[in-house]
């Protein structure tokens, strides 16, 4: 029997594996799920490793269910990783109270912020700036002669998009284009489970924002904010090197958002300025951790602790400040696309070297827990063909 109550980590890769090390290494027992071999299951943190059905799946909540029956889970929480275990469990969230405690809003809540459409509008009513965004019902109704080329066309719920699709997002340069676009989507999904938004003029200094907070009944307790300066894909990717920055002109427009949503837990919320009326407008919402939690760590937020404090019902010492100018890398995905980048001459070659002179947080390399980052060089392929 626990004499103290432990964590469930809900996907085991990088940012998993964060949030895996910040409970772990303060003396909390952790168990990891995941649906494949997964890279937290290699810590020394990870007590047990447990594969899981498709999170998307209603399965995936009897799983959990009888996981806790099966290991004596009573009272531990839940910390999702994923957006289609975030649905899942905000779908279940009563029934899974029974047994642990929960983060993750309800069902309600959630399908404001994963159906971007919804959280689009939301944002729209309460005057936090979004692209121009237009919502298409088939793929031979007519364009308006304003669309603003080049444009972005996305999945309302992203997961279920990419799966679909293979892609995060299609850009279209001109009607013919986006045509063409549609016509395809309209073969794997309904187009009107898509919308099409502007694409915000890049400048280079212009990089996607976070801000992320730890939020009670719609009231941010503490926040941080980090910029995405380089990814994969080139645009519109995942992190692969960012920096903590301060952006005070995101507080009002997320103490909005959040208060809308009434929302409680973790959340990060994604901006990107527009160069041509210097407005910070909203991309998206992720209602859980980010794969790069732990940056926000090494400042002075330890996110994955506060969630384990507030739900035991401990004191939170909510922090009011953070550490600025801290870097984050994930050599290797950032070595081989910013060597792609440099080539495509997307990246300037002394630019790329001088960020090396930096402090950086390694995302898989941590020196008292070293068997996750020989796992992911040995078993690369695999990774990401589960992924």
């Amino acid at each position: 029997m626990q004499t103290i109550s432990g964590a469930i980590i809900i996907e085991g890769h990088i940012q998993g594996l964060s949030n895996l090390r910040s409970l772990g290494e303060m003396g909390i027992p952790v168990y990891v799920v995941d649906r494949n071999n997964c890279l937290a299951r290699y810590s020394k943190y990870c007590k047990k490793f447990f594969r899981c059905p498709d999170f998307i799946e209603d399965s995936f909540a009897d799983f959990l269910l009888d996981l806790a029956e099966r290991e004596d889970l009573k009272g531990w929480i839940l910390m999702p990783s994923n957006d289609h275990a975030v649905l899942t469990i905000s779908k279940h969230k009563t029934r899974l109270e029974e047994y642990y405690k929960v983060i993750t809003p309800s069902l309600d809540i959630i399908q404001n912020i994963y159906d971007k459409s919804r959280l689009l509008k939301k944002a729209e009513e309460i005057k936090v700036p979004v692209p121009k965004t237009f919502y298409f019902r088939s793929i031979n109704c007519s364009f308006s002669e304003d669309l603003p080329y080049p444009v972005i066309t996305k999945g309302r719920n992203g997961l279920t998009f990419y799966k679909a699709v293979g892609k995060k997002a299609f850009i279209a340069r001109d009607d013919e284009e986006l045509k063409k676009q549609l016509k395809r989507l309209s073969e794997k999904l309904d187009i009107e489970n898509t919308f099409t938004q502007e694409v915000i003029p890049s400048r280079g200094s212009n990089q996607t924002l976070s801000f992320t907070a730890f939020c009670v009944d719609g009231f941010i307790k503490t926040y941080w904010i980090g910029a995405k300066l380089r990814e994969h894909p080139l645009r519109f990717g995942t992190a692969t090197f960012c920096r903590s920055v301060l952006c005070e002109e995101l507080v009002e427009p997320s103490a909005k958002l959040v208060k809308a949503l009434n929302y409680t837990g973790v959340c990060e919320i994604e901006y990107l300025k527009d160069p041509r009326d210097e407005l910070y407008k909203l991309i998206e919402i992720n209602a859980r951790t980010w794969l790069w939690v732990g940056l926000a760590k090494a400042c002075g937020v330890n996110y994955p602790l506060l969630i384990y404090n507030f739900l035991n019902g401990k004191t939170v010492a909510w922090p009011d400040t953070y550490t600025n100018n801290i870097y984050w890398i994930n050599y290797l995905t950032d070595i081989p696309y910013s060597l792609m980048a440099i080539l495509k001459g997307k990246l300037n070659l002394l630019s790329y070297i001088r960020t090396f002179k930096e402090f950086r947080v390694n995302a898989l390399w941590y020196k008292s827990d070293i068997k996750p980052f020989f796992a992911y060089l040995l078993l690369t392929s695999i990774f990401i063909k589960n992924r």
